[in-house]
């Protein structure tokens, strides 16, 4: 018993080494946790911010495109076009937006109104005797159609449940080799592969996979992450 007394003991209060046993708790330890609708978030705001710098690209496309027409404005005056050449430019623009207004009303409301502005616009340079001028509109007037028929022709069929179209088609690469599938999800079987840096339009997206089409014509649906910006070459 008085060996026993003798014994030291710790002292009250004293505070135990973390993960001591005595005092009957173990070390901490770090559990990472993961956010599902978090992560969807942030894979719709990187879509978000690829399709912005898609719209900015096009914007500058645009601002060069104004001041290539300044350019030929003051070029009218030496080279001017023949009334018979910007009478069939306009007649090719009007065809082309009447079969625009026929196969893809519902998704090109703004380039038709676009392009038949200009057309207008072409009319009137026509009756003033600026052929020149009413070449130039009709000609831009054919591109907006065409351009909205490229944006078009990567959407088959109605959308699905869910799936939303970006602002204008995306300029993107596959980052890996990468499965192309029928549908947005894992489940849903593989349409065809593609190789790294492969490039790719995105046309639209569903949660986290992205609705693309290649150069061959082919279309299918891609995780986000194994898409970005194409880069320029």
């Amino acid at each position: 018993m008085l060996a026993a007394a003798c014994t030291p003991s710790a002292a009250p209060g004293t505070p135990h080494p973390a993960g001591d046993p005595a005092n009957g708790r173990s070390a901490s330890e770090t559990v990472t946790v993961r956010d599902p609708q978090l992560e969807q978030r942030i894979a719709r705001l990187e879509l978000r911010l690829l399709e912005r710098d898609a719209q900015l690209e096009e914007l500058q496309a645009r601002l060069d495109e104004a001041r290539r027409e300044v350019v030929r404005a003051m070029a009218k005056l030496q080279t001017l076009a023949s009334r018979a050449e910007a009478a069939s430019a306009m007649a090719e623009a009007e065809i082309a937006l009447q079969s625009l207004k026929t196969a893809a009303a519902p998704l090109a409301a703004q380039e038709t109104g676009q392009a038949t502005q200009l057309l207008r616009q072409s009319s009137v340079e026509f009756n003033k005797q600026n052929y020149g001028g009413a070449l130039y509109l009709a000609n831009q007037a054919k591109s907006v159609v065409g351009a909205s028929r490229s944006g078009a022709s990567g959407v088959r069929g109605p959308l699905r449940p869910g799936e939303v179209l970006f602002a204008l088609p995306l300029r993107l690469e596959t980052v890996n080799r990468s499965n192309v599938r029928v549908g947005p999800g894992a489940g849903y079987a593989v349409a065809f592969t593609l190789e790294t840096g492969a490039p790719v339009v995105g046309y639209s997206y569903a949660d986290q996979w992205v609705h693309i089409g290649d150069e061959a014509g082919r279309s299918g649906w891609m995780f986000q992450t194994l898409v970005g910006r194409r880069q320029t070459r």
